[in-house]
């Protein structure tokens, strides 16, 4: 398992190094610049701006210096924010991103682990229909309608629950979570659904059952870890579009992560800002898609001999 472990972390450093190339020069490359505002700069302190930045120097050369700096754990300044550097920006709106994605991620499985379960046991039947009527809402609704129109009705019309903000109100979370959620436990349960259908269907489980053993047990000591399977190799990229789709939500509902900050961002052309987030948000999903590569190996042994 060590052994198979390592591969994929050595495979995945290739990834890493062309994926910072390719967003180092798709930012750079597009028109438009961080000082280029409504009020025009003169010359001398454009230049010195340019300067300090590292603007004036060849494309090539700002790479390799940013490459440089990279490996030293240093994202840069920011060009917008100038009393902080890219990795105090993160700093002060990433925990709250990752504790809504990290939330919305653990709610979405449990909720689309059960719905699941309890579709493929009932199939056929109305637990089997409510599922499908879930996962087609999910599915087809995008997430800033889908915030906006919560919000409409029950923070605006009804007000059962604020419309947006936060001010460690937990009420306050609802709405927001459960756009985040509602889309990923559709997939898990959909998943979940057709694996565990496929599983209970195999001899050894209608062993089991010959043998008169309940189907609860069943479902928890026989066809759940078999089940998982299909499952997990989800997890890992359900996870990173949770954690990348917060941003959106988070402008939809006026919440204090690095939504706004990466937004206000990419509107001004803060290369430092918009890259750092970038950069840390493609690790993140590399080191995902390795923990979820070893559960699979894990679950699937004949994985690691591929």
């Amino acid at each position: 398992m060590l052994g198979y472990a390592m591969r994929r972390v050595l495979s995945a450093i290739p990834i890493a190094l062309i994926a910072v190339t390719l967003c180092f020069f798709i930012l750079r490359l597009a028109p438009g610049g961080p000082f280029d505002g409504e009020r025009a700069l003169p010359p001398e302190t454009l230049n010195n701006l340019r300067a300090h930045y590292d603007l004036d120097k060849p494309l090539w050369e700002q790479y390799f210096i940013y490459v440089w700096r990279l490996l030293q754990g240093d994202l840069g300044p920011s060009m917008v924010y100038n009393d902080f550097t890219v990795s105090e920006m993160l700093a002060i709106g990433l925990p709250f991103t990752f504790m809504l994605g990290f939330s919305a991620f653990v709610i979405a499985t449990l909720v689309g682990l059960v719905a699941g379960a309890l579709a493929a046991v009932n199939q056929n039947r109305w637990p089997d229909y409510a599922l499908v009527a879930m996962v087609m809402v999910g599915l087809v609704i995008p997430n800033f309608l889908m915030g906006s129109f919560l919000q409409l009705i029950f923070g605006v019309y009804l007000k059962w629950t604020p419309a947006g903000g936060y001010n460690g109100q937990l009420i306050q979370l609802v709405l927001p979570l459960t756009v985040l959620a509602l889309p990923h436990a559709g997939r898990i349960a959909r998943l979940t659904r057709g694996s565990m259908i496929e599983v209970l269907g195999t001899n050894f489980i209608r062993t089991a059952r010959s043998k008169g053993i309940g189907t609860r047990l069943i479902l928890a000591r026989h066809a759940l870890k078999p089940a998982l399977i299909p499952v997990v190799s989800y997890l890992g990229p359900g996870l990173s579009y949770l954690l990348t789709g917060s941003l959106v939500v988070e402008q939809i509902f006026a919440l204090p992560g690095i939504g706004k900050y990466f937004i206000s961002a990419a509107l001004n052309r803060d290369y430092g800002l918009v890259l750092g987030t970038t950069i840390l948000y493609m690790f993140i999903i590399l080191a995902l898609n390795l923990v979820v590569d070893v559960v699979y190996a894990w679950l699937d042994p004949k994985v690691r001999y591929r």
